[in-house]
């Protein structure tokens, strides 16, 4: 098992901890970390763009021409995709781009990101994060002890307004919880600062 030092919010050494290897030492699989990135993005768009059709364009309800004797290629409305004004062919309608991801490629994918910072001593275990009140320069002060004042991933083992309030207006700097961790977060920080109870709760629920 790996072991990590446990840091209070100075970024002094207080104790270690062993990483559990089921959950932490893994050999991380890039395909379950690709597709799972993919399914996350894929989840987050809207898909609300759309463009009118033919027949949601106002107007064209006459016919420019008559059928037949003028010289031009018939008409039916000037609404018609090749005119000017005229509705979109084949454009983009509202739709949902959501899908799921099967249960054990998630698993495997969270497990495998995990690994990963391990590896590559991305991950800062903290004892414990508190503020007494809401203030931002606190945590600055907590992430550039700990040398993460980069971009950076705070995960709490449960929900803590100040501490979520005081890290919001830090650029770069993100909060979740244990229970709500996804593996683009993950990917996209720098540092991966977690809580002590954090890391248990990750090793109870996946190890």
């Amino acid at each position: 098992m790996a072991k990590v030092s446990v840091y209070d919010m100075n970024g002094k050494a207080v104790s270690e901890l062993e990483l559990n290897d089921a959950v932490f030492g893994i050999e991380p699989s890039e395909s379950a970390m690709h597709q799972a990135v993919v399914n996350y993005l894929a989840n987050q768009r809207h898909g609300t763009q759309s463009t009118l059709t033919r027949t949601e364009v106002s107007g064209g309800g006459r016919k420019p021409w008559r059928q037949k004797g003028t010289g031009h290629a018939r008409q039916g409305s000037t609404r018609s995709p090749q005119w000017r004004h005229g509705g979109v062919a084949l454009g983009p309608k509202p739709r949902s781009y959501t899908y799921t991801l099967n249960k054990k490629v998630k698993r495997l994918a969270l497990l495998s990101a995990l690994s990963s910072k391990t590896q590559d001593n991305e991950i800062v275990v903290v004892d414990a994060i508190k503020t007494d009140e809401y203030k931002t320069k606190t945590i600055v002060n907590m992430l550039k002890a700990l040398n993460a004042d980069g971009k950076t991933l705070i995960v709490l083992d449960s929900v803590d307004a100040k501490v979520i309030k005081s890290a919001g207006n830090i650029p770069g700097v993100k909060t979740t919880q244990a229970n709500t961790l996804n593996v683009y977060d993950i990917l996209n920080c720098e540092k991966l600062v977690m809580v002590k109870g954090a890391v248990e709760k990750i090793e109870e629920v996946y190890a």
